[in-house]
């Protein structure tokens, strides 16, 4: 194979094992510049990828079973931030015990539905859309412009989301209240709501990113699919620094990992499959250790906020 293919293929995906961990690492960051830390990103990811995976199973539909996703990840982020906001629970441990349970619920909502099996229930995936003329181009083509829809989608959301932090009112409210919901309390701003808001988007993206790994990425669903992608997202987060763009430099470094290592283990080098497979997951784990103390945290992240007491 001529090289200029290995590392189109290469580049192109890196990006496709990208998509998920930027998409939930971005919900994740609205979430976290609002002051709510909710590390049940798995969780999150999780029931996305089960509900897309059920509803496209049934229905035939990818417009449905993405929608499905994005609710099932919506559900998990919204009892998180009831429980974090209106009861004042710690936000730690209630992402710990919603990933327990997405996994519990999923896996057994899955058995109750297909039972035991030795052939796991597959669906057709999404394919990809190569973009007139601009897929054409050499090289930049073939790795960006010939991609499915959720690259696209992906890329657009980065886009928006770098506007809404950096150019718009609710960006402004968005950090006011992550970092001073006294002062942003004080000013008018709706901490709660806020925050809320910040939920809901973290749900969305979140169970998109879950969507994703069913829908186009395998086309079936199994117990734990996420593999803990949904932590792996939390560290892209912090990679890079809750910035759009930072997050997704990061969340490519990683899935560029991910490629690598599938591109190893294919090339037949008698090393055991089970040694590359840990090889994305270490440079996580070093690129974090690389990176410890240089990230500054919203100052009011993980603490609820009580407006009766000053």
């Amino acid at each position: 194979m001529e090289p200029i293919v290995v590392v189109t293929t290469f580049f192109a995906a890196s990006i496709r094992m990208a998509i998920p961990l930027a998409l939930a690492g971005l919900g994740e960051s609205i979430s976290e510049k609002s002051g709510l830390l909710n590390i049940g990103v798995e969780a999150i990811m999780l029931c996305g990828a089960f509900f897309s995976f059920m509803v496209v199973f049934s229905t035939g539909s990818f417009f449905l079973g993405i929608l499905a996703g994005m609710l099932g990840g919506l559900s998990m982020s919204m009892l998180h931030a009831l429980l974090s906001i209106r009861f004042k629970a710690n936000q730690t441990i209630v992402g710990l015990a919603q990933n327990f349970l997405a996994l519990g619920l999923t896996s057994f909502l899955f058995l109750m539905s297909f039972g035991q099996t030795t052939t796991l229930p597959s669906t057709k995936v999404l394919g990809d859309l190569p973009i007139p003329l601009l897929s054409s181009i050499p090289f930049i083509g073939q790795v960006l412009f010939s991609q499915n829809l959720f690259v696209y989608l992906t890329l657009g959301c980065m886009v928006l989301a770098h506007i809404c932090f950096y150019k718009t009112d609710f960006g402004v409210a968005l950090h006011a209240v992550g970092e001073h919901p006294i002062a942003a309390d004080t000013a008018g701003l709706q901490v709660h709501t806020i925050r809320y808001i910040a939920a809901l988007f973290n749900g969305i993206l979140g169970g998109l990113g879950g969507a994703y790994l069913t829908t186009v990425k395998l086309g079936f669903f199994q117990e734990n699919i996420t593999a803990g992608k949904g932590y792996i997202a939390l560290v892209a987060v912090i990679l890079g620094k809750r910035t759009p763009f930072g997050i997704l430099g990061a969340a490519l470094v990683i899935g560029g990992a991910e490629a690598l290592q599938i591109r190893l283990q294919t090339a037949g080098t008698g090393i055991p499959s089970q040694l590359f497979a840990m090889f994305p997951y270490l440079m996580t784990i070093a690129a974090l250790l690389l990176t410890i103390g240089s990230a500054h945290d919203p100052a009011a992240l993980g603490i609820p906020y009580d407006r009766d007491k000053r």
